[in-house]
């Protein structure tokens, strides 16, 4: 799809209005906690947001392009699902203040957005470049695929520095102290920076070692740089406040990573049969994109389902037991 520069323009100033907006409405004011109601209308915001874009797209591009930005919007916006423990376990490990937190995740998926805006561009570059870099893309979905269900169960309270961030605490002078929501501060006519920057950069820098695993993923139902930067724009956008909405659900996704396991495992055979379809192997089928947006929809919809029966049935079951306890002792 040839996408004019006018088009460019319009759509990352436009990002760029709402999360101007964004901002203001979290600066505005003393700082306070985000509440459920406050997340759910923003989230419905911003799908609603990707909704109207996907249309505008259909509308003048035609169903497939529009057809690959759903599918690419879904997939980017289950993956940053996974996303949110690592940024819970980050925000836990700093103790930011929860008044603070909102803002810490706007501006470090701000960060995280233009990180990704680069790998994305040097992405579709290489990709055009070289066509053997598919079957690349392929192989480590389907390695990423087989990891995350080794794990799944694994207890990871822990997350590795970065070089990034190690780099910024070392060579950054920072208070040991939040001051507020500031990031830079004076003290004894010195300036330094507050632990908040640290998380900021925390969570941008690891969202981008994340996108190491959606990127591929997303070049796999689409090529178009376009649309695989909207539907990261997009998906990112909305993370911060799904963050708020889903607070303790996060733990009761129990089946989260075996469905973005086979949402990943898919994608990669997708790649690699089309990069062999593509050098001429009659066999190896082409992968419809209404195929692939009917797959990963329908596999966010059953793990999600499926975990909640889990935590229900286990919420029962634990309060059977603590129930016939008590009325052993009694």
């Amino acid at each position: 799809m040839t996408v004019p520069l006018w088009a460019w323009i319009a759509v990352i100033g436009g990002l760029l209005v709402v999360l101007a907006f964004d901002l203001w409405i979290v600066d505005r004011g003393e700082p306070r906690e985000f509440s459920m109601k406050q997340a759910g209308y923003w989230v419905a915001f911003y799908v609603a947001l990707a909704v109207v874009f996907g249309i505008v797209l259909w509308i003048f591009a035609g169903p497939t392009p529009a057809g690959q930005f759903f599918a690419g919007y879904i997939t980017e916006y289950s993956l940053s699902v996974d996303n949110l423990f690592v940024f819970y376990i980050i925000m836990t490990r700093f103790a930011v203040p929860k008044i603070h937190q909102h803002k810490v995740l706007l501006v470090g998926i701000l960060m995280a957005l233009v990180m990704r805006g680069i790998f994305i561009a040097v992405g579709a570059a290489a990709l055009a470049s070289f066509g053997w870099l598919f079957y690349v893309f392929g192989l480590f979905l389907i390695y990423t695929a087989v990891q995350l269900i080794r794990q799944h169960g694994h207890d990871d309270d822990d997350v590795p520095e970065n070089a990034v961030l190690r780099w910024a605490r070392r060579a950054l002078p920072h208070t040991d102290d939040y001051v507020g929501s500031k990031v830079v501060v004076k003290v004894d006519g010195k300036r330094m920076v507050t632990p908040l920057l640290i998380v900021m950069i925390a969570i941008g820098t690891t969202d981008l070692l994340f996108a190491l695993d959606s990127i591929p993923a997303i070049f796999g139902l689409t090529t178009d740089a376009f649309i695989v930067f909207s539907a990261n724009a997009f998906a990112l956008m909305g993370l911060r406040q799904l963050y708020f909405l889903l607070g303790g659900l996060l733990q009761r996704l129990v089946y989260l990573s075996y469905g973005l396991a086979f949402i990943l495992g898919f994608i990669g055979v997708k790649l690699i049969l089309e990069a062999l379809h593509s050098s001429g192997v009659s066999w190896a089928p082409e992968v419809p994109i209404w195929l692939s947006l009917s797959v990963i929809g329908v596999t966010m919809v059953i793990t999600t389902a499926a975990s909640l029966i889990k935590a229900r049935r286990d919420g029962r079951e634990s309060k059977e037991i603590t129930t016939s306890a008590s009325g052993k002792q009694g």
